[in-house]
């Protein structure tokens, strides 16, 4: 298990200095999408599947579909739409392609490495612990993160206005 950790951790490293350097927003979001999954492979690892599948619904899945949704208010015209076509080849794929590959990998040797299931700790942490962490020495940190996702939804709901663009 120790492996798939340092191996998820490489991977979340390595795509997060993609998503860093890199000068074309799409681009930089798939690479970002790896990287919350590596992230969430690293919680697996390390036995803690609730915190896993939390980091995969809430970053990877709703976060990500905020992005999508403010890409699509910021609809651009036809102009933007032949600029991502030709941002979209084949070959763009290929580096979040073999990230996502080697997760998968790495998450089925996981998997079928042991017949327990056992991760490095040897403990799973529940639901009622990671709910009485979050609404209890972290209830600050979790009510400053729901304002900045406030803050952002109102930001791209005034970003996408059609009064604004005029």
């Amino acid at each position: 298990m120790e492996f798939a950790f340092y191996f998820a951790s490489g991977v979340a490293v390595v795509s997060t200095l993609r998503v860093i350097t890199n000068t074309n927003p799409v681009h930089a979001l798939l690479y970002l999408i790896i990287s919350l999954i590596a992230v969430a492979m690293t919680f697996f690892a390390l036995g803690a599947p609730f915190a896993g599948a939390l980091e995969v619904i809430a970053y990877a899945g709703a976060i990500m579909v905020l992005f999508v949704f403010v890409v699509m208010m910021l609809n651009l015209g036809p102009a933007s739409v032949a600029q991502e076509r030709g941002w979209l080849t084949p070959g763009i794929w290929l580096g979040p392609v073999v990230l996502a590959g080697l997760l998968l990998a790495e998450l089925l040797y996981v998997l079928f490495s042991t017949e327990s299931g056992a991760a490095i700790g040897h403990t799973t942490v529940d639901a009622k612990a990671v709910g009485v962490s979050l609404f209890g020495p972290y209830l600050l940190v979790v009510e400053l993160a729901s304002m900045l996702l406030l803050a952002a939804a109102v930001t791209a709901f005034h970003v996408g206005r059609n009064e604004a663009k005029e």
